[in-house]
């Protein structure tokens, strides 16, 4: 597939959601709600569960499953409470030392009237700079579309995955070619030039692993991120608080250095 086709495929309403690799992850899953300053996000799913044996924290973005629930989601862009409520759920595995798992999907954050009233930047920067320092093991999955801020609010981790017909990109293909070319129909040349594609990626080093799809079995693709989810977060909680952050920290500052797009 070229990187416009795997956008779609990111896109596809088929293509399960956060919810259902995070059901098929992770047991016992208990949902937390609530930002503790405005409401709860219906967009952003969070709790406590198991992995295996390990205790976790998981947060997803979640696009719905049908028309009504797609709706209710916001179709997965979520609004300042979602992001406060996934920081507030991280400090709290930061408290209680358990490590933090993201699965996200989302064309970007909500970026209506209500939403920047309430601080839509603020929260998205207080995420990126909270995360860079949180003192307890991050691993983030990008499971379809990963969409500017919106996705690396919850990104911002240790390790970074993606499936492989994933897209990770600070903006979509249609709004890139509106904004370079004012055609939104250039979008497949706007995909390409955009690297969003998770072999890309990988070259660049922007993300850390490629997920098989499986040709397209999404059973067999959850049991292998669970096996390997379990396998990384034992490597990562062996290191240090002071390990975790700078490991994290070199990660994203030399990231693009001597390397040619």
């Amino acid at each position: 597939m070229d990187a416009f086709e795997k956008v779609l495929a990111a896109r596809d309403t088929n293509r399960p959601t956060g919810l259902s690799f995070l059901n098929a992850i992770v047991s016992d899953f208990v949902e937390f709600h609530g930002d503790r300053r405005f409401g709860d996000d219906p967009a952003v799913v969070g709790g406590v569960g198991r992995l295996g044996d390990l205790p976790i924290t998981v947060i997803c973005t979640e696009k719905g499953s049908d028309t009504k629930d797609r709706v209710s989601r916001n179709f997965g862009s979520a609004h300042p409470e979602g992001y406060r409520k996934a920081l507030r759920l991280m400090k709290q595995a930061e408290k209680f030392r358990r490590p933090v798992l993201t699965l996200v999907d989302t064309a970007g954050a909500f970026c209506g009237l209500e939403a920047e009233e309430r601080g839509q930047g603020l929260a998205i920067a207080e995420n990126l700079m909270e995360l860079m320092t949180l003192r307890t093991p991050v691993i983030a999955v990008v499971t379809g579309e990963g969409g500017s801020g919106g996705a690396l609010a919850l990104a911002v981790a240790n390790q970074v995955w993606m499936l492989e017909n994933a897209a990770y990109s600070v903006i979509t293909p249609e709004g890139c070619a509106s904004i370079l070319w004012k055609d939104a129909q250039r979008r497949d040349e706007a995909a390409a030039f955009l690297g969003l594609t998770a072999e890309k990626l990988l070259e660049l080093g922007l993300i850390d692993e490629v997920i098989s799809e499986e040709d397209g079995d999404f059973d067999l693709v959850k049991e292998h991120l669970k096996f390997q989810l379990t396998t990384a977060f034992k490597i990562l909680s062996a290191l240090s608080d002071e390990e975790l952050t700078r490991q994290r920290y070199e990660k994203f500052r030399t990231m693009g250095v001597n390397r040619i797009c």
